[in-house]
């Protein structure tokens, strides 16, 4: 049988700090070799500029294989529509059969922030006290959470385009108890922020590394999986220790990486590690305090496999889900 998780059955059954340690183990499993997580392909035609990314990995800790379709498609926008779309399927890795359908929304939300956590964890100050958010809808609700958990984070500093989403984003962190101030600018969140999390769908960078200061840990979150998008500008880049999620998914579709790539400022041998070499203990995270480190998370479908055994085993306990016999 075939479990069916809609979004509102994955929104009851999500816990942050599963998740953290989730995808911290799973970080780990790619470096140690126990789980395989190959490069992403980017589908695309020139009759549109929707892209279709097929996310895929195949796990030992957890027993799974699992394919994620990520359906990013800009044009939905003006039609009112999302602009990304994806659906997760969870396979026994022992007998190949189809264990469960997901919508993608509340697991990718969940496990990005998660892996924003971990990166933030061993290559943040471990006295950072204040969070700066470029970006304040949901995935910004979600890093606040995420980061109180592996952070003594007192204040957050936030910023957005729309006066309604950062009240929306207020009225949602309230019940942490933390002190909000909302910015005028993306420059000002650098100004205080021990940790900036950039989480808008930038094309163009809305961060300047002549903002970064001393000691900083920057997770670039938000850009589409597309080689010419980013958030942060050249300077930024190069100014950074920089860590990936991984280096062949970076190579393929992070333009923040690849666009100081082709303009000669980086090499892809800049890049200090990926973030599994570094909670496996083979490459080394922050080195002093005064170091400007940044994670380019640009995703990868290890992470789903890692949230989707929680989901799963999660709505089993709870009799959660539509069963359906796939085979009939």
């Amino acid at each position: 049988m075939t479990l069916i998780l809609t979004a509102s059955d994955l929104a009851v059954l999500a816990d942050m700090q599963a998740t953290i340690a989730a995808v911290e183990l799973a970080f780990g499993d790619i470096t140690r070799g126990t789980a395989h997580q190959p490069a992403p392909t980017s589908l695309h035609l020139p009759s549109s500029d929707a892209r279709f990314v097929p996310m895929t990995a195949l796990a030992d800790e957890q027993q799974l294989a699992s394919v994620k379709l990520l359906a990013d498609i800009p044009a939905n926008r003006g039609a009112g529509l999302p602009t990304q779309r994806s659906t997760i399927l969870l396979a026994s890795q022992i007998t190949g059969e189809t264990l469960a359908i997901l919508d993608g929304r509340v697991p990718t939300r969940v496990r990005t922030a998660a892996a924003s956590a971990v990166a933030s964890r061993h290559l943040g100050r471990p006295d950072s006290r204040v969070l700066g958010l470029v970006g304040a809808g949901a995935l910004a609700v979600a890093h606040v959470e995420a980061m109180l958990a592996v952070l003594p984070i007192e204040e957050v500093v936030v910023w957005s385009r729309s006066t309604t989403t950062t009240d929306g984003f207020r009225e949602q962190v309230l019940r942490h108890g933390l002190s909000v101030t909302v910015v005028g600018s993306p420059g000002e969140v650098f100004e205080t922020a021990d940790v900036v999390c950039t989480l808008t769908p930038a094309t163009e960078p809305v961060v300047h590394g002549r903002w970064f200061r001393d000691g900083q840990h920057i997770n670039a979150v938000g850009s589409r999986p597309r080689p010419d998008h980013r958030e942060i500008d050249t300077e930024g880049m190069v100014r950074s220790r920089i860590f990936v999620d991984s280096r062949a998914t970076a190579a393929e579709k992070s333009g923040d990486l690849l666009i100081p790539v082709g303009e000669g400022a980086l090499s892809l041998a800049d890049v200090q590690g990926e973030l599994g070499e570094v909670v496996a203990g083979r490459v080394p995270g922050r080195i002093s305090d005064a170091d400007i480190t940044l994670f380019n998370s640009v995703g990868i479908g290890m992470l789903d496999l890692a949230i989707g055994r929680l989901l799963y085993d999660g709505a089993i306990e709870q009799g959660l889900g539509l069963r359906v016999d796939l085979s009939r």
